[in-house]
């Protein structure tokens, strides 16, 4: 049946105000258009949906049928439109986010904070994980976007690097190491994160290069954990200079510089070349174009 949406509009709305008239002035179409609309409709549909009355029209029991699921479709259809609107203006939306502890707290956090001041309404979902898992979710589409830390596998992924950081090696009070000397001289002292996380992939490339191993004295989860091991002199840690900061502010740690410093590694951006939500694209422009914002 070749029957189109404004057809059915005028019959729900015939049907709702049991007047031909009512409906045309209520749709603000003339009577004689709304009339001949519901004779096509009867006529494609093979049954009549009316019973004329002086006093104006009344369902009959095919038109009740017919009125009960397109009525309920076409509030569908306008909570679809609604739904949709709310989501362009970012008044409602999702976006699904993954990050592991360092690029979230020294990332995105701020970024997320701005966002959600201005778009309260939009729900973020952040998916806490190591980098190698967080590139799985990607690619399975479980996540809209991601920050995770240089180094990592990005095929068909585009790549946005967002700020530089510097792995340190840090210790507690009663360490005797001193600045100058190499990593190899300590590096049976190491307190490490676990492996299967893109740091440790980093530190132990760069251990190979100066010609050894990683064999670390403790290997923790979190870089939290290795600050607060490192300042009870139970070994040297190795973390990103952001989580040590306040510790060494502190006096808690001090830094170890060494002869042979680790290079600076990127945070980045990762994403699919897919369609995103405009809540989404709306939160990358902010962290990747932030003076736009």
């Amino acid at each position: 049946m070749n029957i189109s949406y404004d057809q059915y509009k005028l019959f729900r709305c015939a049907a709702q105000c049991e007047s031909i008239t009512l409906a045309a002035e209520k749709l603000y179409i003339s009577q004689p258009a709304v009339s001949q609309s519901i004779c096509r409709l009867e006529e494609a549909i093979g049954c009549p949906l009316f019973i004329r009355t002086p006093k104006g029209v009344k369902l009959t029991a095919e038109g009740q049928v017919l009125y009960k699921y397109v009525s309920e479709g076409m509030d569908k259809f306008t909570e679809g439109e609604r739904r949709l609107t709310a989501m362009l203006r970012l008044d409602a939306g999702e976006i699904r986010i993954g990050a592991s502890d360092m690029t979230l707290e020294f990332c995105l956090l701020p970024y997320l904070e701005k966002f959600h001041l201005k778009y309260p309404n939009v729900k973020i979902s952040v998916t806490n994980n190591p980098t190698p898992q967080t590139l799985e979710l990607m690619k399975s589409g479980r996540i809209d976007f991601a920050a995770v830390s240089e180094p990592f596998s990005h095929d068909d992924l585009e790549v946005i690097p967002i700020r530089e950081v510097n792995d340190i090696f840090i210790c507690g009070s009663k360490c005797e190491i001193k600045n100058g000397c190499t990593i190899s001289e300590f590096k049976n002292k190491l307190i490490l994160l676990e492996e299967n996380t893109s740091t440790r992939s980093f530190l132990d490339t760069e251990f190979r290069k100066r010609g050894f191993n990683a064999s670390p004295k403790f290997e923790l989860a979190t870089s939290p954990q290795i600050v607060s091991f490192a300042s009870r002199n139970m070994g040297i840690g190795c973390v990103v200079s952001d989580f040590a900061k306040n510790a060494v502010l502190n006096g808690e740690v001090k830094e170890i510089v060494t002869a042979d410093p680790l290079p600076p590694r990127s945070i980045c951006i990762i994403r699919s070349s897919e369609e995103h939500s405009r809540a989404a694209d709306v939160l990358l422009k902010m962290i990747t174009e932030p003076n736009k914002y």
